[in-house]
């Protein structure tokens, strides 16, 4: 869970610098929130039993670091 954890806190941090470093641009709000919501929906599964065991399964490992790899590149990406 350790692994996902920081994942979560990754997306969230990187979805609030981009709300800070992108003041000022058009749908900025919308962006930010489509790299920091997924994050804290990550981080709330890690704390919760039943979705934990979800997040053991294999595919469910490859389809986390999948989205959670083109939500960086879109924070990295987006202006």
């Amino acid at each position: 869970m350790t692994n996902y954890r920081w994942g979560g806190y990754l997306l969230v941090a990187m979805g609030l610098i981009n709300l800070r470093y992108h003041t000022g641009h058009a749908n900025n709000l919308s962006h930010s929130l489509i790299i920091s919501i997924p994050g804290a929906l990550l981080l709330l599964a890690t704390w919760t039993k039943p979705l934990q065991k979800t997040l053991e399964k294999k595919a469910i490992k490859y389809s986390c670091l999948l989205i959670g790899a083109a939500l960086i590149i879109y924070a990295g990406v987006n202006k």
